[in-house]
């Protein structure tokens, strides 16, 4: 059988036709001269070897075949439609979704300001967020379950990329009566014969901590799971805690001193973890430029809050 080339113009014109039986009409409704129709509706008829239409000087009827064709064409012309305008519409950033995975520390402080843009500038587009720990990250990119995650340094295996977007620092948070509240800097050492806050084994901050002094380890006062909770026992004055930057927030009070920690590790990376055959929807990569375009300024509002 010779190579049928159908295209969606054929369909409607043929659609068209089947419907009004008139060339005229059926041309004006396709925006074509009549020439450039009749020339359409011949190729169709040409390429599938058959007569679709009986004509006339005064009528033009299907033809038994003809009619077997419109009952295809009716209905897969307009799921065609419907998938071309779904494609167009996600091209066009009028459609589609987005999920993403965080830590808690980067959802709070850096993701809402990229969101509310995001979103301003993309209203169709439904966006699923996910704020947990880093090795559930990890998890959720690996499964296919988001897009990327915005998360702590982690191992990663052969199937992932990491790529390393900015980095922030940690402070030691305590009430104005602590013993070290009146120092400009601390070290490691200043604070370790202090007992403080950490955070349960699983937590970004509570891994890199630890890294920063082994094998040493930390004083404890509690082990909670989540910045909320330090941030309640410390402005209780029930102890002080190390935190990363862009956790400051939730310690803004009057009576808290926030002081700036050198570690040996002293750094904490944010990175983007994505699959190493991830091909990202026009969504997704609108996102990631939203958050390249506004990380750098958003990590600086965050380090200004703290002075």
């Amino acid at each position: 059988m010779a190579n049928v080339n159908l295209s969606l113009r054929h369909l409607k014109a043929f659609s068209a036709l089947a419907a009004m039986r008139n060339f005229t009409r059926a041309a004006e409704y396709c925006s074509l001269t009549q020439s450039a129709f009749s020339a359409l509706i011949s190729n169709l008829e040409e390429d599938l070897g058959v007569k679709l239409f009986a004509r006339n000087t005064r009528n033009v009827e299907l033809t038994a075949e003809g009619e077997a064709f419109q009952n295809i064409v009716s209905h897969f012309l307009p799921e065609m439609e419907r998938a071309l305008e779904e494609i167009k519409d996600r091209a066009h950033r009028r459609k589609g979704r987005v999920a993403i995975a965080a830590l808690p520390t980067i959802f709070s402080s850096l993701l809402p300001n990229v969101i509310a843009v995001f979103l301003r500038d993309n209203p169709g587009i439904e966006l699923v967020i996910e704020d947990v720990a880093n090795t559930v990250c990890v998890d959720l990119v690996r499964t296919r379950r988001v897009d990327f995650a915005l998360c702590a340094s982690a191992a990663t295996g052969a199937d992932l990329v990491i790529e390393t977007l900015a980095s922030d620092t940690f402070h030691f948070v305590c009430q104005r009566d602590h013993p070290l509240a009146d120092r400009e800097r601390l070290a490691a050492v200043d604070i370790q014969p202090h007992p403080i806050i950490v955070f349960e084994k699983a937590s970004s901050i509570r891994q890199h901590l630890d890294a920063a002094i082994y094998p040493e380890q930390w004083a404890r006062a509690f082990q909670v799971n989540n910045l909320s909770t330090a941030a309640g026992l410390v402005n209780a004055g029930v102890g002080a805690t190390v935190v990363p930057t862009l956790a400051l927030r939730q310690f803004k009070q009057d009576i808290l001193r926030m002081i700036p920690v050198t570690l040996p590790i002293n750094r904490r990376n944010l990175c983007l973890l994505r699959r190493k055959d991830a091909a990202e929807s026009v969504a997704a990569k609108e996102f990631i430029k939203v958050l390249r375009d506004n990380l750098d300024r958003d990590i600086s509002r965050a380090e200004l809050a703290t002075v």
